[in-house]
């Protein structure tokens, strides 16, 4: 939301017109932090979510009119009398929306009373006299007040302070100051300064609606929300996926209350280190396989495990947290959570009954996500589960239908359920569908190396029968090689 011309134009008209109000030593009974400094009239943002400022045009400061002697005297009166604004007889209340404007502009500069601003948007709040572009105004000076004390290295618990006052004053800005903050210490390299500054919003027990603003809900579109929340996924976005998640289990463990939408980020951050993870075991165990590097020893499979241990359960630890604290909706995305996660580690049985778990909520999962978790399943030898979740395939369309019997066919022959693959693929045939190429190989293979280990024909001869009724393979032949007698036999097909 972009400030709108006017509010901008009583920006710049305040620094023309500052040089004719009269200047004052006494200030309000509030002060700013002592290790701060007093901030200067900011500059207007392009937009309210802009993390910098724009400075607005000095030109149109020529254009507009002196401020008349009204004005001026009532800012001269505030500056002699600063406990005034609170009075229901102040000068202020003579003052038109424009001026009004002006004097929040004026205390605002550098070398004013900065808090007398606040007072006076305060005044303005419980009078009802703070419009839209008044609103915008004291936002693009807030933001302004929160670059110059981060920039200037001021201590986090004064920003916090300040943010404290804003909140008492009732600005509400439709966007989080705490999470404006969070980001100019983020961008600027202070990430422990900015790890710090939450905390000490947590201890504060949060800053009313300048904790949230507007991403504050939790929702599934991978919005921020909440400081602790926001934090972690600046992190979770710089690829800082596994210290995202300790952050957030560090701020509830040591007695703070991080939002409950949190705890989804840190969730989300598991699934992401949870697909990095299985990437490296799957390059790992290909080096070993080829022979690039030696087995590895005891000792690291042990770290192997345990890591993947920690990460399933840091995954429940989240999920019980959001479950507890969170309401009725939090608990589909909890479960679309836990099933990525158990399904990019491999745990069938688990991801199975978050499986169910979404669907008893209504929320359907998708059909992949159904051959996936029964491509695991068949993979692992977990025959009820397979048979759970083939009970409605049947009634499903032939497209669908031979998507899901070749995910579970996949399944068994990475398992190395032979025998299974060999049943699945004559079921695909008797249903008829039609299995892939590189499947019907892979099957066939497979079955070759088993007529090796096991002398058996048995199920080989059966498919490449089956295969050639129904024309995916022409007629071949079979040989073996008897040892004992030293005797080749073949066999026609």
């Amino acid at each position: 939301m972009a400030l709108s011309s006017h509010a901008t134009t009583t920006a710049t008209a305040a620094a023309a017109a500052v040089g004719t109000f009269p200047q004052s030593t006494r200030s309000s009974s509030r002060r700013l932090p002592a290790s701060s400094v007093s901030p200067r009239p900011p500059p207007p943002p392009r937009s309210l979510r802009l993390d910098h400022a724009a400075a607005p045009s000095l030109s149109a400061a020529a254009t507009v009119p002196a401020p008349e002697g009204l004005l001026a005297a009532a800012i001269e009166h505030l500056e002699r009398e600063p406990a005034s604004v609170a009075a229901d007889e102040a000068p202020l209340a003579a003052l038109s929306p424009r001026e009004l404007q002006l004097v929040l502009v004026y205390f605002a500069q550098e070398g004013r009373d900065a808090y007398c601003a606040l007072e006076v948007f305060d005044w303005l709040r419980r009078a009802n006299r703070v419009d839209g572009e008044t609103m915008e105004l004291m936002a693009a000076i807030a933001c302004g007040w929160i670059e110059r004390l981060v920039g200037a290295g001021g201590d986090v618990a004064d920003v916090a302070a300040l943010l404290g006052e804003m909140d008492c004053v009732g600005l509400r800005p439709g966007f989080s100051l705490v999470e404006k903050a969070v980001a100019l210490y983020w961008d600027r390299g202070e990430r422990e300064l900015a790890v710090e500054f939450v905390r000490d919003v947590l201890r504060r027990g949060g800053l009313g609606a300048a904790a949230g603003g507007e991403h504050s809900s939790a929702n599934g579109d991978g919005e921020r929300g909440g400081p602790v929340g926001y934090l972690a996924w600046k992190m979770m976005m710089d690829g800082d996926y596994r210290n995202a998640v300790k952050l957030v289990i560090e701020f509830k463990e040591t007695g703070l209350k991080p939002e409950v939408y949190s705890y989804l980020i840190g969730l989300t951050a598991l699934v992401k280190e949870q697909k990095e993870f299985s990437k490296a075991l799957r390059r790992l165990n290909s080096s070993v396989k080829d022979g690039s590097i030696s087995k590895l020893d005891a000792e690291s499979m042990h770290s192997i495990e345990k890591y993947q241990s920690d990460l399933l359960s840091d995954g429940v630890l989240l999920s019980n947290w959001a479950v507890q604290e969170g309401s009725s909706e939090v608990l589909g995305l909890v479960h679309e959570r836990l099933l990525s996660l158990y399904t990019c580690a491999g745990c069938g049985l688990e991801a199975e009954h978050q499986l169910w778990e979404m669907k008893l909520l209504g929320r359907e999962p998708d059909t992949q996500l159904y051959d996936v978790v029964l491509a695991i399943c068949a993979s692992q030898g977990e025959a009820a589960a397979v048979r759970r979740l083939l009970a409605g395939v049947e009634s499903t369309s032939a497209g669908r239908r031979k998507k899901s019997m070749s995910w579970l066919l996949r399944g068994y022959v990475k398992g190395g359920f032979i025998l299974d693959a060999s049943e699945t693929l004559i079921q695909m045939l008797d249903m008829g569908l039609f299995p892939d190429y590189l499947d019907r190989a892979a099957v066939l293979t497979a079955l070759r190396r088993n007529i090796q280990e096991s002398g058996s024909l048995e199920s080989y001869l059966k498919l490449c029968k089956r295969l050639s009724e129904t024309d995916l393979i022409g007629p071949c032949i079979v040989y073996l090689y008897v040892r004992k007698f030293k005797l080749w036999m073949a066999h026609m097909l």
